[in-house]
């Protein structure tokens, strides 16, 4: 086939793309800018336009894909409709390829790519040969987010926005949980965490969720599923190479799995003890000027933003910790404005960018920025500082760093942009 990917940059539908141009069809397509990720693309022999306009789709394309992120309206997908070419979302497209294949599917709130890296990495370092699709990079896939792999199993990372998820057809899931996010979508958490109940329940009655019952959500969702749950607390908290409680929790999941499949807890734990993180996950990106350590992480709800702080906290306990934070979507800071005051706990200093307006098709409200920095500061008990734009942050952080300082960047946005211009590449 001619399958051409409306939004082909984005972290799942490359993945996509790469799978089926390495299947043998003809892949192209479009998105707003390059990227690493285009770049990637392009190596493989895959043609991309930066351009979305509509004028690159032809009659002689068989599958038009489109990232969730390319509306009903925009030009490409007019014209594909125009040429009555057949068109499917990205978890549509992905959930196609995985027939035949035993799906082990990552899904919940947080946690979803450092917890899909480790199930890849166990079953590739146990010999199990999985097709993998994850949401980050990892080292350990030659620094791409897919791999096709030669047995059964396929690994993919299950995202919930929009119900993502249930287009696919797991056999395993693995929820590390499932308190809120996505309200642009989702109504409320009552609707949110039903949605994960009806994914749990596309399992087949052989199928199971390995989870945390202690966490109450998971354990609600799993029981209203009424499908076999396993619980991962059973296991134990193992020592990883990249920090935080949250990390050795989403290891428990998989060492859960592991006993699924067969695998000794010997040998999972030897293959995943070893697990150093993914691209953006709290990222070591290097050092500049005065051995100030810049790190790279994707947090960008309360939760998140918990878990990551306390895990850096605990690996540089005597250095002084500054953040950025670039909060993702009005709708989300809006929402769970209490919950980000005082998330920021454990910080010395913390900037607050502008939001990154990721829904300017459909978010109408408009966060109070100033409001939120002084929410932070009272309740966080750190100082709070709004940053403006990345240009206009980065100025404010670097006149205020001192040597030694662990600078921390938290966000789904073009954050981590700023986080690589900080460091000095000399001294990586």
């Amino acid at each position: 086939m001619h399958i051409y990917c409306s939004g082909i940059g984005g972290i799942g539908l490359s993945a996509y793309a790469s799978l089926q141009h390495e299947a043998g069809h003809v892949v192209s397509g479009s998105d707003r800018a390059m990227s690493p990720l285009i770049e990637d693309l392009q190596s493989q022999g895959i043609t991309v336009f930066l351009n979305q306009d509509g004028t690159s789709v032809h009659a002689d394309i068989d599958l038009f894909v489109y990232s969730e992120a390319i509306p009903n309206s925009a030009p490409e997908r007019v014209r594909a409709s125009e040429l009555g070419v057949q068109q499917m979302s990205y978890p549509e497209a992905l959930s196609k390829i995985t027939d035949g294949f035993t799906v082990v599917a990552v899904c919940g709130t947080h946690g979803k790519s450092s917890t899909t890296g480790m199930v890849a990495r166990l079953l590739m370092q146990t010999g199990r040969d999985p097709t993998v699709v994850i949401g980050t990079k990892m080292p350990e896939l030659d620094g791409r987010n897919w791999r096709r792999g030669q047995s059964a199993l396929f690994v993919l990372e299950a995202c919930e926005y929009r119900k993502s998820f249930h287009f696919y057809k797991p056999q395993i899931i693995l929820m590390t949980n499932c308190d809120g996010d996505h309200f642009d979508y989702y109504k409320s958490t009552e609707l949110y965490q039903e949605a994960f109940r009806d994914f749990l329940q596309l399992l087949p009655p052989s199928g199971v969720v390995i989870t945390h019952m202690s966490d109450p959500d998971c354990q609600r969702v799993a029981v209203a599923s009424e499908r076999t749950a396993v619980d991962a607390d059973e296991y134990p908290l193992i020592d990883l190479q990249t920090p935080g409680l949250h990390m050795k929790q989403n290891a428990q999941l998989v060492l859960a799995l592991a006993n699924e499949l067969g695998i000794t807890q010997e040998d999972a734990i030897a293959a995943v003890a070893p697990f150093a993180g993914t691209w953006r996950r709290m990222e070591t990106k290097g050092t500049f000027g005065n051995d100030i350590t810049v790190i790279d992480d994707y947090a960008h709800h309360p939760r998140e933003i918990r878990a990551t702080i306390s895990a850096i906290r605990g690996k540089y306990p005597n250095r002084r910790l500054v953040a950025v934070f670039q909060p993702h979507t009005h709708n989300r800071t809006i929402k769970l404005f209490d919950q980000f005051a005082d998330a920021f706990q454990g910080l010395d200093q913390l900037f607050v960018t502008d939001v990154y307006d990721a829904r300017s098709d459909i978010e109408t409200d408009v966060t109070d920025i100033d409001a939120l920095v002084q929410s932070i500061s009272t309740q966080s008990g750190v100082q709070a500082i709004r940053g403006g734009s990345l240009e206009e942050t980065e100025a404010l952080v670097r006149s205020s760093l001192q040597p030694h300082d662990v600078v921390l960047f938290m966000g789904a946005g073009d954050i981590t942009n700023l986080a690589g211009k900080m460091v000095d590449k000399k001294k990586e």
